[in-house]
């Protein structure tokens, strides 16, 4: 069982972010340097390589700010996600049926019945109820399924 804190992520999840967060940090410090350089006359890969360099550096900021937010603000967020740990039982057409267990954060040991809350099967979900049938977009197409079970984090 996954347990969510205040903040509506499992303590995984947050550990998670926060190394993340602390990665991208030390990438930009490490960039530093090179961002802050002046811009040489030089040919026109010098000139490429220090826009790749600024798109780089624009890139990390970004995703600092986009980190830091998720740690502030939780992972409960205002588009009404399932939280970290919900597990839900789906049939397909066929008759086959899977558990899944949803994700705010994916780790590095997640496996396929992992399903990260913002992917076009977690938004699916959001509002079903067991007996509910959903659709979502796989890269085959749109495809179906009935919700089994849903079972939020106790």
């Amino acid at each position: 069982m996954v347990t969510t804190g205040d903040n509506g992520f499992s303590p995984a999840a947050r550990r998670q972010l926060e190394k993340e967060l602390a990665d991208l940090r030390a990438q930009r410090d490490a960039m530093a340097p090179l961002v802050g350089e002046q811009e040489r006359t030089g040919d026109a890969a010098d000139q490429a390589e220090v826009l790749d360099r600024a798109e780089a550096a624009a890139y990390l900021e970004r995703r600092i700010a986009d980190v830091a937010a998720k740690l502030e603000h939780g992972g409960r967020n205002s588009k009404g996600l399932l939280p970290d740990g919900t597990t839900v039982t789906i049939r397909y057409s066929d008759g086959d049926e899977e558990e899944l267990h949803i994700v705010t954060i994916p780790s590095e040991d997640a496996d396929a019945f992992t399903v990260t809350s913002d992917s076009p099967l977690g938004l699916a979900l959001v509002g079903a109820k067991e007996g509910d049938e959903i659709k979502y977009r796989t890269p085959r197409g749109e495809t179906s399924a009935t919700v089994v079970t849903l079972k939020p984090p106790a």
